[in-house]
């Protein structure tokens, strides 16, 4: 089976739109209306680095009824710039339609008229969860000063949100990329409240190629003039650090798709009218890479970026747990893993050694010329294994 779907590519005007799209940071702020958020309140927080942070807030959506007997909770994980939006219309208050609406809502794979659904923004986010552009207890912006988290930190606090709604069991915590690792930190931390697990394109431990890539869309934003070593929420809109977190994206974009798709949607030909044979024309590629650089600088925080890309590196379910075996030897729940073929970030190879380490574990293959990016689209098979994965 292969995955489908559409992205739009760059548009002619994409590189003159990015000087309309400056500004100091794309993170929600209550003046952009609450939307369909609800917002807990868990207090404070120890992390992994022995800091702890105060006053920590999840921003989450919901959709369906909670059982009487609590049994019909699901939990789902977004990816590294993904939100609480799983479903849902663009508007004001939210920046992006729903992200996984082909497998979450009324008659979908998660059926949000049998379960009830929660979706948090991710602790270090910047859609109304606790992070770098949140007020410090002083009331100035953290910037600078928040603190390094990790998955484990993160799972800490959707764990204290839990419990904070009373769901001392999850029917199924499902998750794809980023949201995968706290997925599957989810079953390894907490066997006992994790009935089902899904991990889609997706791993028990960040690689070296993966830190790689990190590391470079760290020092893109990190060598903008306008980061200003991470404060500047307080600065005009034009000096902030846009163009790092858009020069991030492209290099992030690339790796999420495939060598093949990019030469068979674009090639080397030119973006009409513009021609890259007087140095100043762009190639349609490049136009497209563009066009999201613009589109995430609009909608999201750069540090932000910095802290979840930075979890994700130091992403180990075995560190201090006997290693990555002992780890996830330790998960209970009746576990489902997929790959995509075509994935160069998460490789079936990385992928399987969850199916490999947690017993009885589901393993399956989707077949997609995408690469990573197409764990976020309509595939029948996904929903057939997810569908039967909710039936057992």
């Amino acid at each position: 089976m292969t995955l489908l779907g559409q992205h739009r590519s760059g548009t002619a005007d994409a590189q003159a739109s990015q000087e309309s799209s400056a500004a100091r940071s794309g993170a929600w702020s209550p003046a952009c209306g609450v939307g369909d958020r609800l917002f807990a309140p868990l207090g404070g927080l120890a992390l992994e680095s022995g800091e702890v942070l105060e006053d920590v807030t999840l921003a989450y959506e919901s959709w369906g009824t909670l059982d009487a007997d609590g049994g019909n909770a699901v939990l789902v994980l977004h990816a590294l710039t993904g939100d609480s939006h799983v479903i849902g219309p663009a508007g004001p208050s939210h920046p992006t339609g729903g992200w996984w609406e082909d497998l979450v809502g009324p008659g979908r794979p998660i059926d949000t008229d049998r379960y009830f659904v929660v979706a948090p923004n991710v602790l270090g986010g910047c859609q109304g969860s606790t992070g770098p552009s949140s007020p410090a207890p002083d009331g100035r912006p953290y910037g600078s000063r928040f603190p390094q988290l990790t998955v484990r930190d993160q799972v800490a606090a959707e764990h204290r949100l839990s419990q904070r709604l009373g769901i001392e069991r999850w029917a199924l915590v499902i998750g794809g990329s980023m949201g995968g690792m706290r997925a599957v930190e989810w079953g390894v931390t907490h066997p006992q409240q994790v009935e089902r697990l899904a991990v889609i394109a997706s791993s028990a431990r960040a690689t070296a190629d993966q830190i790689a890539w990190n590391s470079a869309q760290i020092a893109a934003i990190r060598v903008d003039p306008g980061f200003h070593g991470g404060d500047y929420y307080e600065l005009p809109p034009e000096d902030g650090p846009h163009l790092g977190l858009g020069i991030a994206r492209r290099i992030a974009h690339t790796t999420y798709r495939t060598a093949t798709e990019l030469e068979t949607r674009f090639g080397n030909r030119p973006q009409e009218p513009e021609n890259p044979l007087d140095g100043s024309g762009r190639h349609q590629v490049t136009s497209y890479l563009d066009h999201h650089a613009v589109k995430l600088s609009r909608r999201f925080d750069a540090n932000s970026y910095l802290t979840l890309v930075q979890s994700m590196s130091t992403h180990d379910v075995g560190r201090g747990r006997g290693g990555t075996a002992a780890a996830l030897g330790r998960i209970t729940a009746r576990t489902l893993a997929v790959a995509i073929d075509s994935d160069r970030l998460f490789p079936p190879t990385l992928v399987h050694e969850i199916a490999e380490h947690v017993e009885g574990a589901q393993w399956h293959v989707a077949s997609s010329p995408i690469g990573h990016d197409a764990f976020l689209l309509a595939h029948p098979g996904l929903e057939e294994w997810i569908g039967a994965l909710l039936a057992d």
